[in-house]
């Protein structure tokens, strides 16, 4: 299962909005990584994320893959809309 989304925070995905997302999903079974410019990196962990160097207006896919998959799609699209982080495409 997979979204994309485009970043909105003026200051692309930086540090608050980073941690806001790998907390959200650290405490779900499933596999999920980010995908930015054709790089993938595990959403679970804060320092990859960072690594990815997301700019406002970026835009990402999220792909999750386990038993815990959908309802791990359904918190991250909640934590990124309603975090005011992005919007989904």
């Amino acid at each position: 299962m997979e979204k994309t989304f485009k970043i909105t925070t003026p200051e692309g995905l930086h540090a608050r909005p980073t941690a806001l997302l790998v907390s959200a999903v650290t405490g779900f079974k499933a596999e999920v990584e980010l995908i930015y410019k054709e790089k993938s990196v595990n959403l679970k962990s804060i320092m990859g994320v960072m690594s990815q160097g997301i700019l406002p207006g970026g835009v990402v896919t999220i792909s999750a893959n386990g038993v815990d998959a959908d309802k791990l799609m359904e918190t991250v699209t909640e934590v990124i809309i309603t975090k005011g982080i992005g919007e989904e495409c």
